[in-house]
């Protein structure tokens, strides 16, 4: 089944394009995650807080990746991180033209 992720914590900047100019490896990288269908960024200046929705083609991925992207803020000195994840009711996400069923996995992913 699949499996939503929400990460989300407090982030000075940059935003907008300068956050495209500084975070595009990242992004890259992010493609070679296991089980990995997509990722959604967030980001909202005035709050001073940044993150990603993610669809992962299942539970034990999304876990995964949530344990080594904490990690990996807390190494840069980020607290305040919000992460969950939720499983995905195909079903009734694709009445409402919800990207997480079948026709939305990438090759590869």
């Amino acid at each position: 089944m699949a499996a939503i992720l929400q990460i989300h914590f407090p982030f000075e900047g940059p935003f907008g394009e300068a956050m495209v100019e500084a975070m595009t490896p990242l992004a890259r990288s992010i493609n070679d995650e296991p089980g990995l269908l997509w990722k959604i960024w967030t980001e909202d200046p005035q709050a001073r807080r940044a993150g990603g929705v993610y669809l992962f083609s299942n539970r034990e991925d999304a876990e995964a990746y949530r344990q080594k992207h904490t990690a990996r803020l807390q190494d840069m000195g980020v607290t305040g991180i919000e992460a969950q994840i939720l499983d995905v009711n195909e079903p009734l996400s694709q009445i409402n033209a919800g990207p997480a069923g079948s026709a939305s996995r990438r090759a590869g992913g």
